[in-house]
């Protein structure tokens, strides 16, 4: 083993770092994850006859088993599909089954002849008894780093990345990573399973990666649990170097939820009429945009687009689309009833002053809605006969049981059979009933068959 220069020792012996411990931690940030990754159960070799009499623990079970020894990349970067995200490592030929179970007392000392890092690491790999303390001097840990690297086992790696973490300076560890993409990249994976965002973001600080490093600081919002103290970390984040796609995102993202605490301060002691007809079924808080836009056409329809808690200003503000706008304005007010709000969603004024029914989303869509919300006759007829599409209208007619609609589409098209069919459908007497007998009684109309 290289003698410890005197020089090397800033490098490793700093009583401001501490020791690394296996505590499981909650990881709230791993919710994240587009899915959960198995940990490896790496089997323990016990014919090893140098092995000492230590506590056995296997990676897979306690008291680490908050770690993914397994370095699976599936969440290696910090946004999926990003060209500065770092990339996936290739970990088939990485992460043996074999023997690697550790123990805890040997990890990282022992009472071993002098070894040197191509042996240190084999021993790792079989999982006998090593010792990492002994590798005092910067060149040695470096070297250490090295050989695990380069037998590409993720246990081992990731093994010597604790030893580095425990004995180093971040800034010096940091700064050796920079040239070490494998390692670094284990690192990364390894922090984020930990949980040390902040020490994530340092790191992201120092590759260069700002924006990365602005996404990873943002999304620590998600582990502030008070409303008023996550809106002024969010307010916070502003200033940083995102994306202007990032950068809009969390401007709206900081806008809604300071509405959204003004709106829910005001509405747990609203007294209006809607409010005890139909409470509040869960807060406003945290909910996305057009959660909020839905609460504002149920609860705030008809406000002043001056205030905060209007449709109107939500829509503006958040710059929703008038398709988005009119689907969720229309379920809104349509679950409570309100047939004449539905009527203001369609109507327009022409150059001539007439006024017309128009939609972004075609009205086959509105009649959907509005069935789903028990609408009457009336109103579901008057939409069903504004469907352009003539098949469209008479599915819809005959799904929803508007027979004038129904009548006057067979009667148009001259289909006699049709008219007979439908009749048997209807009760005798009814309305419907005799306006299909004297449509089939009238000789001046032209029947196809």
């Amino acid at each position: 083993m290289t003698r410890a220069k005197p020089e090397d020792d800033e490098y490793w012996n700093s009583s401001k770092f501490k020791a690394f411990t296996f505590d499981d931690e909650d990881d709230e940030f791993s919710q994240l994850k587009e899915s959960k990754r198995a940990v490896n159960s790496i089997l323990v070799d016990d014919d090893d006859e140098d092995e000492e009499d230590v506590e056995r623990v296997s990676w897979s079970g306690e008291p680490v088993g908050s770690i993914s020894w397994s370095v699976k990349e599936t969440a290696s970067s910090i946004r999926s599909g990003s060209e500065q995200s770092f990339p996936k490592i290739d970990t088939t030929p990485s992460l043996s089954k074999q023997g690697s179970g550790y123990s805890l007392s040997s990890l990282f000392k022992g009472n071993l002849h002098d070894l040197s890092p191509e042996e240190t690491v084999r021993r790792m790999q079989k999982g006998r008894a090593f010792s990492l303390e002994k590798f005092c001097s910067l060149q040695d840990k470096l070297l250490l780093l090295d050989e695990a690297v380069a037998v590409y086992d993720g246990n081992v790696i990731t093994a010597v990345l604790i030893f580095l973490k425990k004995s180093l300076s971040k800034e010096i560890l940091f700064r050796e990573l920079m040239a070490r993409d494998v390692a670094l990249r284990h690192y990364v994976h390894y922090l984020k399973e930990m949980g040390e965002q902040k020490l994530v973001v340092e790191l992201l600080k120092a590759l260069g990666r700002t924006e990365d490093m602005a996404l990873m600081h943002y999304k620590e919002h998600l582990n502030i649990k008070d409303e008023s103290r996550r809106r002024d970390f969010l307010k916070s984040c502003l200033s940083l170097p995102f994306s202007q796609d990032d950068a809009t995102h969390v401007q709206d993202h900081y806008t809604l939820l300071e509405r959204q605490i003004i709106i829910e301060a005001s509405d747990k002691k609203a007294v209006a009429e809607i409010f005890k007809k139909f409470p509040r079924k869960a807060s406003i808080l945290n909910m996305p945009i057009i959660t909020t836009l839905y609460y504002s056409c149920f609860y705030h329809y008809g406000e002043s687009e001056g205030t905060f808690s209007s449709p109107s200003n939500i829509r503006k503000t958040f710059r929703i689309s008038e398709k988005q706008y009119i689907l969720t304005a229309l379920g809104a007010r349509a679950k409570l009833k309100s047939w004449f709000d539905v009527d203001s969603l369609f109507n327009t004024k022409n150059w001539l002053g007439y006024t017309k029914k128009r939609s972004p989303i075609g009205f086959h869509r509105v009649v959907d809605i509005l069935h789903k919300n028990s609408a009457p006759v009336q109103v579901l007829q008057e939409y069903v006969n504004l469907i352009d599409d003539p098949d469209l209208k008479l599915s819809g007619a005959l799904k929803y049981k508007c027979h004038d609609i129904v009548i006057n589409t067979y009667r148009d098209l001259k289909d006699r059979q049709q008219l007979i069919v439908y009749r048997e459908k209807l009760e005798r007497d009814s309305p419907e009933y005799r306006k299909i007998q004297e449509l089939l009684n009238n000789v001046q109309i032209r029947w196809k068959n």
